[in-house]
């Protein structure tokens, strides 16, 4: 290997990539994530899941306390440059491309997540993880008892408006669609719960400071609310994963292993990017831990290994 290669190259710089490359650093292991600032952990939600947080904890705080973290240890870095391919196997080492320059890795961890499908109106950004969400899980409990617009044209839509009608009795789904995927059987739940279906789709809004007060539709309604949630769907991140051949599931992720492995030898897979459903901070980093002992343990030299 030439002389500028790290043990690891982190490609994310999410709880799962941070996780990952905290545990790298402390096997000793020279590591680099590569981190361009965007995904679900820069958005504005309050997580109030994660353990040892009794008031919840800002995701883009968790960030930069994780970042702090991995500061500490001289053999750790982080790179702000978007890759864009890579190429190698394990045998040869792998190259990463940006249009900042190359790197060189012995092993990759990918930690790229998804793109979700948010309403786009003007400035809709604003409005991620303060007013309008994706997960029932995540901010759910919040939003009891309080106006909830559903947004979404499918079964998955009408289930999540009816599992968020247990936390209140004011919800109502908007398809926001030319398409209206919404099945007889849903259907007939989502009126058994009194849960209206308006098929039209969003124009605009009212509100500021990241707090919706209403949307309007392109068939003139004006639907009031205090909480979107957002079911239109998400993307996982897999380009570079299909440079290198990794094998995907039939849900579109990346097929891992218990141990976080990919198909390819020496590549690795961790948070949002492996699974459709369980996207949650707390999987994301025992996923990025699980997969730096992976590859710390697939570094090692054949002599200290017992298989």
């Amino acid at each position: 290997m030439p002389q500028n290669t790290v043990d690891a190259a982190v490609i994310g710089g999410g709880p799962a990539g941070l996780s990952a490359a905290i545990y790298l650093a402390r096997y000793n292991r020279e590591v680099l994530v590569f981190d361009t600032g965007h995904g679900r952990s820069t958005h504005h939600q309050v997580n109030h899941n994660y353990l040892g947080f009794p008031d919840g904890i800002a995701t883009v705080d968790l960030r930069k306390l994780a970042e702090e973290q991995l500061a500490r240890y001289p053999n750790a870095g982080i790179a702000h440059h978007r890759i864009t391919d890579v190429r190698g196997d394990a045998e040869r080492g792998f190259t990463l491309y940006a249009q900042g320059g190359s790197w060189r890795a012995r092993t990759l961890l990918l930690a790229t997540g998804v793109l979700d499908h948010f309403p786009h109106f003007p400035g809709w950004e604003a409005y991620v993880g303060r007013s309008m969400f994706w997960c029932i899980t995540c901010d759910g409990y919040e939003n009891r008892g309080r106006r909830i617009l559903v947004v979404g044209h499918t079964d998955a839509a009408a289930g999540e408006a009816m599992q968020l009608h247990a936390l209140t009795d004011r919800v109502q789904l908007l398809t926001n669609s030319r398409a209206d995927g919404i099945s007889p059987r849903f259907r007939r739940r989502l009126e058994s719960a009194g849960i209206p279906v308006i098929h039209d789709r969003i124009l605009g809004h009212e509100g500021d400071d990241g707090l919706l007060r209403a949307i309007t539709t392109h068939g003139g309604l004006r639907l009031e609310l205090d909480a979107l949630f957002s079911i239109q769907g998400a993307t996982p991140e897999t380009v570079l994963a299909g440079k290198l051949g990794v094998r995907l599931a039939d849900t579109g992720y990346v097929a891992v292993d218990t141990e976080q492995k990919t198909s390819v030898a020496g590549v690795y897979a961790a948070g949002d990017i492996t699974a459709l459903h369980s996207h949650q901070v707390t999987a994301a980093v025992h996923e990025g831990a699980q997969a730096a002992s992976a590859a710390n343990y697939f570094l090692y030299p054949p002599e200290l290994k017992a298989d």
